[in-house]
This record gives structure tokens, sequence and C-alpha cells, in this order.
């Protein structure tokens, strides 16, 4: 048996069916490993000691290469005075800062530890400052891992999920009618409409926010006097340092970040505008490890790098030679392939394969070629894609192209 194989079997014996969670590797089809040992910029080695392009950047935390110089020394000097301590460390007020200067819409910041943190403390300040109860999402929107937003699943009621109104995305006409089924006596219910930047639902081609459904949804909060929430956990400080829909001019009341803020350590946070200081003041929201000081320590110095580097160009540059070389090659192969979201966090899917029978082949194909990517969910790039990693990744690619036209034939 592989390490691997008999870590899973250890497993399974003292965690309830070995793994559980998108990271379940039984989910993602042949051959993926479960247990990793090492990161090192853009590769990981799993425990049997085999190497990968890391097209997923541990499902998109890492964002200035796996174990960043910067990022490492500056945890490790907060690890060595004091981490988890009776209150915060200076770094709280400092990181706080940071993202202040650094995010246009941000004037105060919140911290917690998760995504999911970070989307229930928004709703919560949005549903404070409102005296509100219902919350406009978009349908199929994955926006975290508690019963308010995790689609029905054993362990969760109708009624955890009883105040959200859907909509369809970039369908601006079923926003304004979700938040005409939201009306009660008293007028509207809404306390807030949340968002992603982009559409990036698993099993389905990704879809950018058309500018017009943007500026609708914003134009709708304001008459309804609800708080737009932008779910930026897995688009933050990959489209822009100053959140994700500061291109498209589009500012949201709440902002939710979280995954690559501080480079794989664990941190999230709210920001949000001083309409809603007040109301951020009357939640509790808390957790014992959300005040340690060696993740802000992390993600202080992982935005001042991003800053330093230009992170998003860099990302965009290594996206960009990506998605051309794999047009080409699907192109040169006899396949149609869907390339979709923005180029720093993409996708490939297959045309007319709706049971994802091509794309898991494919990316186990991939993976025995040493590139790490995901059949059914985005992947990530990093600042640490160099042309060469690129190049490296498109070599294993062209490869498993091969190997699924010998397998199902051309298009």
């Amino acid at each position: 048996m592989s390490i691997d194989a008999r870590l899973r079997e250890r497993a399974a014996r003292v965690v309830p069916g070995g793994m559980y969670g998108h990271l379940n590797a039984a989910l993602h089809g042949s051959g993926y490993p479960q247990f990793f040992v090492r990161g090192e910029g853009c590769r990981q080695f799993d425990a049997d000691g085999r190497e990968y392009v890391d097209l997923m950047c541990s499902w998109g935390p890492i964002i200035l290469g796996h174990r960043h110089p910067a990022v490492e020394a500056a945890v490790a000097a907060r690890l060595a005075e004091g981490d988890c301590l009776n209150g915060p460390g200076p770094v709280y007020v400092e990181l706080a800062e940071l993202m202040v200067e650094t995010i246009p819409q941000a004037d105060w910041v919140m911290f917690s530890k998760n995504g999911t943190d970070a989307t229930t403390q928004a709703l919560m300040v949005a549903r404070a400052a409102t005296g509100r109860a219902k919350v406009l999402v978009a349908h199929g929107s994955y926006h975290g891992a508690d019963p308010w937003c995790t689609p029905s699943t054993a362990g969760t009621t109708p009624a955890d999920r009883a105040d959200l109104v859907e909509y369809t995305y970039n369908d601006l006409a079923s926003a304004e009618a979700a938040a005409a089924r939201a009306e009660g006596p008293a007028g509207s219910d809404v306390a807030a409409i949340i968002v992603t930047p982009f559409k990036h639902d698993s099993f389905e081609d990704q879809e950018l926010a058309a500018p017009e459904f943007a500026r609708g949804l914003r134009a709708l909060a304001d008459r309804l006097g609800a708080a737009l929430v932008i779910d930026d956990v897995r688009g933050g400080w990959r489209l822009d340092l100053g959140g994700s829909w500061e291109p498209l001019g589009v500012r949201p009341d709440l902002y939710a970040f979280s995954k690559a803020m501080a480079n794989g350590h664990p941190i999230a946070a709210v920001t949000g505008v001083d309409a809603l200081r007040d109301a951020a003041q009357t939640i509790y929201s808390t957790g014992s490890f959300w005040f340690n000081a060696a993740p802000m320590a992390a993600a202080k110095a992982t935005i001042e790098t991003l800053h330093a580097v230009d992170g998003v160009a860099l990302m965009e540059r290594a996206g960009t030679r990506l998605r051309e070389g794999l047009a080409a090659q699907a192109a040169a192969h006899g396949f149609t392939v869907n390339q979709t979201g923005p180029v720093q966090i993409p996708w490939l899917s297959f045309a007319g394969d709706a049971t994802l029978e091509k794309g898991m082949f494919w990316s186990s194909a991939c993976l025995e070629e040493g590139v790490y990517l995901h059949p059914w969910h985005n992947w990530f790039v990093s600042a640490a894609h160099t042309d060469a990693d690129i190049d490296r990744a498109l070599q294993g690619t062209d490869a498993a192209f091969a190997r699924l036209r010998a397998r199902f034939g051309a298009d």
C-alpha cells in the first residue's frame, strides 16, 4: 500500500468517513492524493513524494506561493514573542489601518478566521443596522459552510434558510422580483443583498458580473435601504487589491474577505462603511483564536508584498498564459472547451460534458502528469507562477489532452 492509502485506512477508523468536506479526495476523481507533506512556491508534494504544479493553491489561500519568505518571517517573529495572548498584539491595529488604506470602500475592519465567519458576520451587521431579516442571495451561490448558507444537507433544516430569498445571478429583474417577495406588512424586510463578485458555482461554467448587474444591485440596495454585501472570500486579493468590484466602479456597504488574505494563515475580515459602524459595535461575534497575532502578521506581510510586487498583474500574466496555452492545446487535439472566470481564477470544462466524464478523466490524467487542478471546482493561480511554471503545467495538460483523445476521440 502507498503511504497515502495507509493514512486513509487509519483515518477511516478515527474520523467519520475518513475525510469530509471539499478536501475529500474521494470526490475528485481517480488517483487524487489525500495527504500532502510540503509546499514550495507553486509546487506541492504529496505523502508519497510526488510533485505537482499547484493550480489549486490550497483551494485559494496561497497567493504568493507556499512558504513565502516575507510572510513566514513575519509569522516566526510573532510566534517567538507570543501568538494567542489575553488580547491582540499591536499588529491588530496595523493590519486594520493597512486594510482601510488599501480598500477604498473600507472605513473599518472586523477580524475573524474563516470565510464563513466573515459572510455570517456581514449579515449580522446588516440585520443589526436595518432591524430586518431577509437576505437576497443568488441561486446556487456558495457563501460558506454554516447551516444558513449550506444547501440542504443532513443536519440542516429548512428553517435555517427561511430568511433567504433567491435571485438569478446576472439577472437584475430576478433580483427585483426577489425584493418584491420579501415585502412585509411594514414594507421591505430586506436587510442585505449578498453577491459574489463573479459566479463561481461548482460544476458550472463561471460567469463574470455584467457591469449593469453590479450597478443595478447597488441601486436596488440603496432603494430598499438594505446593505449590499460582496462575498469576496474567493476573489479577494487576486482581482483588485481594493476589492473585486472596484474596477466596475461599484462599492458595497460590506466586503467579506478570507482565503488569500494571509497566504495560507487562518484569518478573515469584514470591511464596512461608516454608516454601519455603530451597528457593527452592537453584534456579538467572537472566537477563541480570532485575535491571534501571527495570522495578522501574515496578512499584513501578504498585503504589503502584493503591493510591492504588483501581485495582481503577476497573476493576470500567469493566468493569461495558461488560458491561451490550454486553448491552443484543446484545438490541436480536437476538443471544444469553455474557459471561464477571471484568468487568475480559471476553470476549464468540455462542451457537451454534462456528466463531467471527460473533465474527470482529463483532470486525473493531468494529475498523473504532475499538474494538480480540479474537475468541478475553479482553480487558482498565484504570484509565484512564473512563465516557466506555467509552461511546465502546459506540458502536463498537453499530454493529458492526448490521453483524452486516445480514450474518447476528438469532438
